[in-house]
């Protein structure tokens, strides 16, 4: 009896471990019978199927990535870039997944790996050199994002993201496309010099004409100034002559004897009677 229960107790275990299967969170499954898909994307749990008629197959649900080998792509310059690139992808649908690539996750990458470079090939066949180096990267993987997951949806895959990590030349062009690009900026360089000088010539001409026209005022100014101040003067000196005409006289002699007499070395030629000294002919100190 003892035995019996032993074998009833065995068998339901069996039974039960073959009857039952869980399904991770990270995790989705598909159910066959025979051979035959049944039930696709099994929510994660514990799950229920007949034994040896069912059988279940899991798949990640995480996000794997690709990282391809660098390849060759010919650019609309028919020159050849080195292309580095790798792919976030996941399992969005496992029943039409499993169809595409039998469950095989080597097969799958080689077919996504595929369609990737065919759609870079057709995106660089476009641009020049430049062109895919420097601005029109992002709206290279913009594009290539966009019509890749077209396709990847026959095979059940959605592309979550996808970089060009680098870009290089083969060395057949490397240093012609360097030259190309320093030629550029050379010509560039020379470009702004050419504007600079240009403009600097066009400043300095400004400032030259703004200096003349300020040179003129200020002699002008001047000119009036000094104008007036002689005008002035006179109007002074003949307000002292009107006023007293021999003391005018007298001060003007003085002025002229203070800047003709007592210089070391000077030599006057002159008669003593002459009127330049008749104030040194009066007595009593007049």
């Amino acid at each position: 009896m003892k035995n019996i229960v032993i074998i009833v107790i065995a068998v339901i275990v069996f039974i039960f471990a073959t009857a039952t299967y869980t399904v991770d969170q990270r995790e989705t499954a598909i159910k066959f019978r025979f051979k035959e898909i049944v039930e696709t994307d099994i929510k994660p749990g514990l799950h229920f199927k007949i034994p040896f008629v069912n059988t279940v197959e899991k798949f990640s649900k995480l996000i794997l990535t690709l990282d391809a080998q660098p390849d060759r792509f010919l650019t609309g310059e028919k020159k050849y870039v080195q292309v580095d690139f790798f792919v976030k992808w996941r399992i969005a649908d496992a029943g039409v997944f499993y169809r595409a690539t039998r469950g095989d996750l080597n097969r799958a990458q080689n077919r996504l790996e595929s369609i990737m470079k065919d759609g870079l090939r057709n995106e660089f066949s476009t641009r020049t050199v430049k062109e895919a180096i420097t601005g029109e990267r992002g709206e290279i993987m913009t594009e290539l994002r966009e019509k890749a997951a077209e396709s990847a949806k026959s095979l059940g895959i959605e592309i979550v993201d996808t970089r060009v990590s680098q870009i290089d030349f083969p060395e057949s062009v490397s240093e012609s496309v360097y030259e190309r690009m320093r030629s550029e900026r050379q010509r560039v360089a020379q470009d702004f010099r050419s504007r600079g000088k240009a403009e600097g010539e066009k400043l300095r001409a400004i400032a030259d004409r703004q200096a003349v026209i300020i040179e003129a005022n200020a002699y002008r100014d001047a000119e009036k100034i000094r104008g007036n101040g002689d005008a002035k003067s006179a109007e002074i000196y003949a307000k002292a002559y009107q006023r007293n005409p021999e003391f005018y006289a007298f001060y003007r002699s003085l002025g002229a004897y203070k800047k003709s007499l007592g210089n070391g070395g000077d030599i006057m030629v002159i008669e003593p009677d002459a009127e330049f000294f008749k104030y040194f002919k009066q007595q009593g100190g007049q």
